[in-house]
């Protein structure tokens, strides 16, 4: 019997929480049931603009229509290649109305990129931006599967035009129809296609690509679902509230955390294009909102605004950090300067759809006192998370190995991929790749990527725990530690820093720094300070490109 099976987690969660249950087979149910009840209230606000749930119902309808009388059939998949944008929610929501699955595209995206998604989803259709299809998205799609094409300007359904993040100026396009117009010119009912079940794909999510070339992993509606009322239910976000999109929504902690739950809930979610410090802060005084989740990059970067007061944050009831490790120094930093509110921590990946482990409300995560690792939550109800070894045996509580995920939220394998998905979720439990340990009361610790691993003298280095000493250091704003070759020990740490504005640190501070404060095989022999440290588009530092350009 697993040592796991007890799951000593639960006692973190009351006995409504724990409770199975059930949810809709998809988030598309839940925003038709909150469209007919409420199509005033608003479902999406944009800077000064917006639509309401009737609205929005409108629109994806059309759309829906539009795609079916373009030959878009169940089953066909849609690639959406947007920033937050109202027109994103339309193309989504019109997909699946259509009976068919929407491919998010990180709109950084450059040609190859793209192409390699486009041809490998064998996309039917394709939204993007005006200025992305001028540019060189029309001539990338030409070579590929595409045969339906809309743009969408981020400038439409809002009045305000804020030139930190939009551009003035339209550029339609005579080969590629604008997304609502073609919308409004095919208003009607939806089409005459069944209701998305369970099973049926709902997303095919590209990684990140950060360990490789990006596969398509299959959520399902029933995944997304799942993870979207979790949300909802285990947060108890009142039924008015706003819920901010600081996760881009092509991501997948966009996708669910923020979007899915919000339209699944009834709430609204509120969009500000892309990510910039001032606009956010803006966007959270104008709309208020209840929730929000992001990458601990970007809660540094609201830190480090002179402006941001702890008012901007006072509507919060609740504040989660996701998609990259979240130092304990942070966590005490964000503390301070919103009025004392708690940054909560969490883990998840595109394939277990968003979170499979999350701080409970009215708990703080714990550090570890040995590695000063913070711990990411415990999983949820109807979740289970096992610690394994390298043949797949189970490690006891306390002990490191590959953090293994089974449940409702796990998809059920890559697209197209019957090899790879059967060596990443063997009998449907995720092995993630990712190194942690689980103490004896249920929290979870990820120690770092198997694949980042430092060995040094032959001593392991987990560059996570370098890091985290890192940020310790006043004048520390972003550290990133790799491995790098070495002729004595094999292979010797090496960091990264970005410096907080107006603070000063020479490499050799803090190399003598992180000496102090651990092992002798662990300090790094090797500090370079940049002005920015590399990342996705969704905050995730990149450690592949600072090791290829270390040698």
């Amino acid at each position: 019997m697993s040592r796991y099976a007890d799951q000593p987690w639960l006692q973190f969660f009351t006995e409504e929480q724990r409770a199975e249950t059930p949810y809709p087979p998809s988030v598309l149910h839940g925003f038709l049931a909150a469209a007919q009840a409420r199509p005033e209230h608003r479902a999406l606000a944009y800077f000064d603009g917006g639509l309401t749930y009737g609205e929005l119902d409108a629109l994806s309808d059309g759309l829906a229509r539009h795609l079916a009388a373009r030959g878009f059939a169940p089953g066909d998949r849609l690639a959406v290649m947007l920033q937050n944008v109202p027109q994103f929610v339309v193309a989504l929501l019109a997909a699946w109305k259509a009976g068919g699955a929407v491919v998010p595209v990180n709109p950084m995206y450059r040609r190859q990129e793209l192409a390699h998604v486009l041809t490998d989803a064998d996309a039917a259709a394709l939204v993007c931006s005006e200025r992305a299809w001028q540019d060189y998205v029309r001539a990338t799609a030409a070579s590929s599967p595409v045969r339906i094409a809309l743009t969408a300007c981020e400038l439409d359904l809002q009045t305000r035009d804020d030139p930190r993040v939009l551009t003035p100026g339209r550029l339609p396009a005579d080969d590629a129809q604008d997304l609502l117009a073609a919308a409004r010119a095919a208003a009607g009912p939806r089409p005459d296609v069944p209701l998305p079940a369970a099973g049926d794909t709902a997303l095919v999510s590209y990684t990140s690509g950060t360990s490789g070339r990006p596969k398509g992993a299959l959520n399902t509606h029933g995944n997304i679902s799942y993870n979207a009322h979790r949300q909802v239910r285990i947060h108890e976000l009142p039924p008015d509230a706003v819920i901010f999109a600081l996760a881009p929504l092509f991501h997948i902690t966009g996708m669910v955390c923020q979007l899915s739950a919000a339209l699944a809930g009834g709430h609204t979610a509120a969009l500000a294009y892309r990510f910039e410090p001032g606009v956010v802060l803006d966007a959270f005084r104008e709309h208020r909102p209840a929730y929000t989740v992001g990458p601990a990059t970007a809660f540094m970067a609201l830190l480090a605004r002179p402006d941001a007061t702890a008012e901007d944050f006072a509507s919060f009831k609740l504040i989660s950090s996701g998609g990259a490790p979240l130092p304990p120094a942070v966590v005490e930093s964000f503390r301070a300067r919103s009025g004392g509110l708690y940054l909560a921590n969490g883990y998840g990946l595109t394939e277990c759809t968003a979170p499979c482990a999350s701080v409970p409300p009215g708990y703080e995560a714990p550090v570890d006192p040995v590695s000063g690792t913070l711990a990411v939550g415990v999983p949820g109800p109807g979740t289970m998370v096992r610690i394994l070894d390298d043949d797949g045996a189970e490690l006891p509580f306390g002990e490191a190995g590959e953090i293994a995920v089974s449940g409702p939220m796990v998809v059920p394998g890559y697209w197209r991929q019957p090899a790879e998905s059967d060596a990443a979720i063997p009998g449907g439990e995720l092995h993630t790749g990712d190194i942690g340990f689980m103490d004896t009361d249920g929290w979870l610790y990820v120690v770092d990527r198997k694949k980042d691993m430092i060995s040094a003298s032959g001593f392991k280095v987990w560059p996570r725990e370098v890091e985290d000493v890192l940020y310790t250091h006043p004048a520390v704003r972003e550290a990133a530690v790799v491995g790098v070759p070495d002729a004595y020990r094999g292979e010797s740490v090496k960091a990264y820093v970005s410096l907080r504005p107006g603070a000063a640190a020479e490499p050799g501070e803090l190399i003598a720094y992180c000496k102090e404060r651990l092992a002798a095989y662990k300090y790094p022999r090797q500090v370079e300070v940049l002005a920015e440290l590399p990342k996705t588009a969704t905050g995730k530092i990149l450690r592949r490109e600072l090791k290829a350009a270390a040698g």
